[in-house]
Order: C-alpha cells, then sequence, then structure tokens
C-alpha cells in the first residue's frame, strides 16, 4: 500500500523534518523489517537525510546550496525556478531507508527532511514500505 503525505511550505527554500510522519506510516503498515522508500513527484523538491538535532545545519544546507546554485542565472528555462530543478537533481528526490523492529533505522542524529527549493507550495511525499521475505 502507498501512502501520501501532504505538505505546505512556507517559504521559497526550507527543510522540512518529515521522518515522524514517515514513521507513523512505518507503523501503520505493521511491517517490522524491511524498507521504506521515500519519494517526492516534483521537479523542484528533493529528500535528504542529515542532522536533525541542530537546526542550524539545515541553514547551513540551504545557504550553500545558494552560494552553489544562485537563485538568478544565465539559465534558459523561463519560468524563474531553474535553481530549483538544479538543487532537486543535487539532492534527490528518494530515499530509501531499512525498517526493523517496525521502525525507520537512522544514525542518532540523523532525520529525513522534505527540500522545498520553489515554494511556498502544496506538496506531496510518497511512502511505500516493503516486508522482507
Amino acid at each position: 500500500m502507498i501512502a501520501r503525505l501532504e505538505l505546505q511550505t512556507r517559504k521559497r527554500t526550507e527543510m522540512i523534518d518529515i521522518t515522524g510522519e514517515v514513521q507513523g506510516e512505518v507503523a501503520r503498515s505493521g511491517v517490522r523489517s524491511g524498507l521504506c522508500l521515500v519519494w517526492v513527484p516534483h521537479t523542484t523538491a528533493g529528500l535528504t537525510v542529515n542532522e536533525n538535532a541542530d537546526p542550524s545545519v539545515r541553514r547551513d544546507i540551504l545557504a550553500a546550496l545558494d552560494r552553489l546554485v544562485p537563485r538568478e542565472g544565465d539559465y534558459r528555462h523561463s519560468e524563474g525556478n531553474s535553481d530549483g530543478h538544479i538543487k532537486s537533481t543535487l539532492c534527490g528526490r528518494d530515499v530509501t531507508l531499512a525498517v526493523e523492529e517496525g521502525a525507520l533505522v537512522l544514525g542518532t542524529w540523523q532525520g529525513l527532511f522534505f527540500c522545498e527549493f520553489d515554494g511556498p507550495r502544496r506538496r506531496s511525499v510518497i511512502v511505500k514500505v516493503f516486508a522482507d521475505r
């Protein structure tokens, strides 16, 4: 079964911790051991696993991406969101995490983040949990 999480982003670029929501879908699935695939069906958004203990890490990641791929540049795409497309490509749009004892397997300081690069917008996150055979 596929679950769809709905998000409303508030800023043009932001990272939203979705670890708890995805863990909730793992719990609802009843899977004790397996894999959890998380995917975003958007071309200007992404996913990443990173530190969730210190919010300044998120700020640093977004600031570094802005330096690497500025909003204004020699872009040909006419919608004004080329930087969002490029940042999404750098970040990636899917994450696969192990599930053990009914929980996501993450490091001590890790969390799963939805990355917005062209907001604010209404966004979806797709979650599919697979059981071991």
